[in-house]
């Protein structure tokens, strides 16, 4: 077994350097679309994962978590994780004693994931190779109340959520609190710190606009609580339900109420714009009657599809953040044929790692 590597992967000392490295990188890599001055937004040093999942290790009586090696693939046993939160950190050990002492909780246990947020909610998901029973479940409730945390039991084609499914996150923005559901097993953003400015940057992107607002891949509302106030009204487009529901909560929890939210895929969005398609989850909704002047768009790695290029640049404003610069780079190969990039930004969601986080605003060329 491969020791512990976690702790050799976060060098505080190494961090500043490291970022100005990345951000260098970034900026060569863009420059060929002469791009402003790049905005580098950093990350604390430790602690600023708000969420990670462990393979779960049994070794005669005792447990581990345990991580691959992204390079060797071998696995290594994990003592300590300095990325996750404070929170995460100070639970990893009481969590793993309890779960080693009690069969009830260890047996055929392979995975463990935590979702913590910055008011130190704590939401642990235990997943098995097993069905869970009643049994299991009033260990879990005793759990629950001793380390202060909200549990989900996993295994095939069960789920057990034994109080709620979700923690409240508060996040800070421009001097303004903003609170969001995060729910287990769906995307939020990792870096809490880097998301809060992240989303300040956004907003200021868009302070001053007029008209209204196309967000496509929307997610839990994330940058809708933000932006809205920037914009008469805000149509939102998300694919996944669970992100619909829970973007819906938080809108209603942050006091916004002109913004639509609807599940459609990017490409669905495209052929509803072009009239091509007639979707029954538009019904209630007239595109016509909105007047768009800007589209935000975050994708997934895969970024913008073709027909989505194309809808883009029929904005005045595009607002792109991209989670891969590779494709984001290719998107702009288009976007730019059309439209100026007005500003640029690096967000170190990831700290040590190549990954980057990358936002542009374009406006359209006269």
């Amino acid at each position: 077994m491969v020791t512990d590597t976690s702790l050799a992967t976060v060098s505080p000392e190494l961090y500043t350097q490291q970022l100005k490295e990345k951000a260098q990188l970034i900026r060569t890599f863009f420059q060929p679309f002469n791009i402003p001055e790049l905005a580098v937004f950093s990350s604390a040093s430790m602690h600023y994962r708000m969420r990670a999942e462990f393979q779960v290790w049994h070794q005669g009586e005792h447990s581990y978590y345990r991580m691959f090696d992204p390079e060797t693939k071998k696995p290594f046993h994990v003592t300590a994780f300095p990325a996750g939160s404070k929170r995460i950190g100070e639970l990893m050990p009481m969590l793993m004693k309890h779960i080693t002492c009690n069969p009830l909780l260890k047996d055929r246990l392979f995975q463990i994931e935590f979702l913590t947020s910055q008011k130190n909610e704590a939401l642990v998901t235990l997943i098995y190779h097993k069905p869970l029973n009643k049994e299991w479940e009033l260990v879990a409730h005793d759990l629950q109340h001793q380390l202060n945390i909200v549990i989900i039991g996993r295994s095939r084609k069960q789920k057990k959520v034994l109080t709620k499914n979700f923690v409240t996150e508060t996040l800070t923005v421009d001097g303004k609190q903003y609170n969001y559901q995060q729910m287990e097993n769906s995307f939020t953003q990792p870096n809490a710190g880097v998301n809060e400015k992240m989303l300040s940057w956004a907003s200021q992107c868009c302070k001053g606009a007029s008209g209204d607002l196309l967000e496509l891949y929307c997610g839990n509302g994330n940058f809708t609580c933000i932006l809205a106030q920037h914009f008469s009204n805000v149509l939102a487009t998300e694919i996944s339900k669970t992100s619909v529901a829970s973007a819906r909560e938080n809108l209603k929890a942050n006091g916004v109420y002109n913004v639509e939210i609807v599940r459609l895929s990017s490409e669905e969005v495209t052929q509803a714009m072009n009239g091509d398609r007639v979707f029954r989850r538009l019904h209630n909704i007239h595109l016509h009657d909105y007047e768009f002047s800007t589209v935000f768009v975050d994708p997934p790695r895969a970024g913008l599809d073709k027909g989505t290029e194309a809808l883009a640049q029929r904005f005045d404003h595009i607002l792109y953040v991209s989670c891969n610069p590779i494709t984001l780079k290719s998107n702009l190969a288009t976007l730019c044929q059309t439209h100026k990039i007005e500003r640029i930004a690096l967000f170190d969601q990831f700290p040590y790692t190549h990954h980057a986080e990358v936002g542009v605003y374009l406006k359209r060329c006269q």
